[in-house]
Formats: C-alpha cells, structure tokens, sequence
C-alpha cells in the first residue's frame, strides 16, 4: 500500500468507528437528498418542459461542481477548514432552501437541523483519533 502524499486527505478507516460510519453513511445520503432539492427547485422556476430541465439540470450541474472541486473528500482544490464549510453550507443549505422554496418549510427546516447536526458530527468524528485495536 502507498504512503498518501503530504497534500492527500487521509479517508480513516470505519473499522472500530461505527458511529463515524453510520455518520458518514447519513452524510452521503444527505448530500443526494440537496443534490435532489436543488434540481426540483431549479426545475420549478421555468416556464416549458425544456427551460424547466435547463434550470434543474444547471443548478444540478454547479452545485456537484462545487461540491467536487471544494468539498469532496478527494476535492481538486485544497481549501482550508473554513472554506469547506462555507461550500457545503452553500450546497447542503441551498437544498434545503430550495425544498423550502418549493413549499415545504418544515421538511426544509428538518433537513437544515440534519445537515447541521451531521456536519459537526462529521468535524468532530475527523478529529478523534480511532480508537486502539485490542
């Protein structure tokens, strides 16, 4: 097995980590979830069958985009802490936004409590080390 590069993010291994896993399960699972209220959302904003796809798929298009270049585990681009936060905060809030916008506040709401709440997780679970194998 090769020795990550300096710049590489490690992805730590879930053996011994449930929680992590199952964290980082639900973090995916959200990350789909927004993926799919920003289409609905973009596709609600046009008027015909083909500016309705072009809006859905475009805002589709640059939130994976971002998502891919910013915050991904293997992101193109290395940004500090900071910066990643603030690119999932404009991903996984704008999903929920665009659930609300599609007239679903509470849905919304709970999605924004889940999106919160599984990112410090996801910061916190990154910081503690693993713990020793018995």
């Amino acid at each position: 097995m090769r020795e990550p590069r300096a710049d590489e993010r490690v992805i730590p291994s879930s053996a011994g980590r449930p929680w992590w896993a199952a964290n980082e399960g639900l973090a995916f699972l959200v990350e789909l979830v927004a993926l799919a209220c920003l289409f609905w959302w973009g596709f609600t904003l046009g008027d015909g069958l083909a500016v309705q796809l072009l809006l859905g798929l475009g805002v589709l298009a640059l939130a994976i985009t971002l998502w891919g270049l910013f915050a991904a585990p293997r992101a193109r681009i290395r940004l500090p802490l900071a910066g990643v936060l603030v690119v999932k905060a404009v991903v996984l809030g704008g999903g929920a936004f665009g659930l609300y916008a599609v007239g679903h506040p509470v849905a919304a709401a709970v999605m924004a409590v889940v999106v919160v709440a599984n990112t410090a997780l996801a910061e916190t679970f990154r910081h503690r080390p693993a713990p020793a194998a018995k």
